[in-house]
């Protein structure tokens, strides 16, 4: 598979079972959903623009981001337990509406 366009996500897709003379067709995950890596370009309702702080359990980084389809500012929170408890401090209070999870380490 080849490599995204710079700035675009690098795993943006996921892989999807369409028919029998297709059975692995790339597409890009609809909003609300979770792609392959854990991501989610547009947070549901019940969370989105209401967080004051995050905690990452996963094994990779995560980055908070303002708005929908990882766009505008940002904010990096390191991997296993990682957390930021006021988001304040970055301007992303109530303000978080995407989640990108990373291989790179925040920095």
């Amino acid at each position: 598979m080849p490599l995204p366009a710079p700035g675009e996500p690098l795993a943006s897709t996921a892989r999807t079972a369409t028919s029998a003379s297709t059975p692995n067709q790339l597409r890009r995950p609809a909003l609300g959903e979770t792609a392959v890596d854990g991501s989610v370009k547009d947070l549901p309702s019940a969370i989105r623009d209401r967080g004051s702080s995050i905690r990452n359990n996963s094994e990779r980084t995560a980055r908070v981001y303002e708005k929908s389809n990882y766009a505008g500012h940002w904010v990096c929170v390191t991997k296993s337990g990682g957390s930021i408890h006021e988001l304040r401090g970055y301007n992303l209070n109530d303000q978080t509406r995407s989640l990108k999870i990373n291989r790179n380490d925040c920095g």
